[in-house]
């Protein structure tokens, strides 16, 4: 592999160089997407979208340091996402950075897998909120139904509400943001029986693996990551307060691990309130989704 360059105080820098220079020194280091990286991290240093990097000829000298700086930062595994402060989800630009997890490429299924639900949902629920990325991209994909977002962690909500705040100016529909626990059983009380969907992207991955994820994890807060050693600890109150919440026929979706395939399923076959319990791949053919019915 060609050894990557450092640019030259005082010399300009061919935009096609610094990228290539850029992904090398990260592939380098074990990143796993180093072209597209470099490429968003050049894009938000220059204000464009990455599409227009092929339009740049060059960079100033500045730019070329500042570049650099950053491709260190996110060799030694910060996310891209809190170098540029921004996550994309579906059709959403999310502001992100310490103490919110953020979104996965994965968890964009969920909309696509709800979807003949979500068409004429008046109400629904996203448990375990985070930045908001679920509950946002209802709210924009299907303005018809009111959204209910609901967040325990301080640090969390703040990102939520920013997010939510942002998204509303833009001109989607607001969502209403609770900060509260999901085992509380007076949660959103005055929807009991009325809610058509709940969405959830929950704490699920086993503490036991922790040593074999990739580094950026632990970018992650760990409340948001880890529940407890398989990983179930939060599952039986997320099914819990999605029973009370939706009335009969209404659509839960819940993403888990890979390791929850039948696991997940059992719970939900061994609570009683559900039809229509089955699990769902992602794409890469991985158990990610569970999916039931309320009884």
């Amino acid at each position: 592999m060609p050894v990557a360059t450092e640019p030259v105080a005082g010399q300009r820098l061919a935009v096609s160089a610094a990228l290539r220079s850029a992904a090398e020194r990260l592939a380098a280091a074990g990143i796993q997407s180093p072209r597209v990286d470099a490429e968003l991290l050049l894009a938000h240093l220059l204000g464009v979208p990455r599409s227009r990097l092929i339009l740049l000829p060059e960079l100033t000298p500045e730019q070329a340091g500042h570049f650099a700086e950053l491709v260190g930062r996110r060799a030694t595994g910060v996310p891209v996402q809190h170098l540029t402060g921004r996550a994309p989800y579906r059709h959403l630009d999310l502001a992100v950075g310490p103490g919110v997890f953020i979104p996965r490429p994965e968890t964009e299924l969920m909309l696509d897998l709800a979807a003949a639900a979500l068409a004429s949902a008046e109400l629904v629920v996203d448990l375990c909120s985070g930045s908001g990325a679920i509950a946002l991209a209802v709210a924009q994909e299907y303005p018809q139904a009111a959204v209910h977002a609901v967040e325990r962690e301080p640090a969390a909500l703040e990102w939520l509400r920013r997010n939510a705040i942002e998204r509303a100016a833009a001109g989607d529909r607001p969502i209403s943001v609770l900060s509260a626990d999901i085992a509380d059983p007076a949660l959103l009380a005055e929807l009991s029986g009325r809610v058509d969907v709940v969405l959830s992207n929950p704490p699920y991955v086993p503490a036991a693996v922790r040593a074999e994820l990739a580094p950026e994890i632990g970018h992650d807060p760990e409340q948001a990551v880890f529940a407890g050693p398989d990983g179930l600890r939060l599952m039986p109150s997320v099914l819990r307060a999605a029973a009370r919440l939706l009335q009969p026929g209404g659509l839960l979706l819940v993403e888990h691990d890979a390791s929850h395939g039948q696991a997940l399923p059992d719970l939900l076959g061994t609570a009683g309130d559900w039809r229509a319990v089955t699990d769902l791949a992602d794409l890469a053919g991985r158990p990610r989704f569970a999916r039931a019915v309320r009884a």
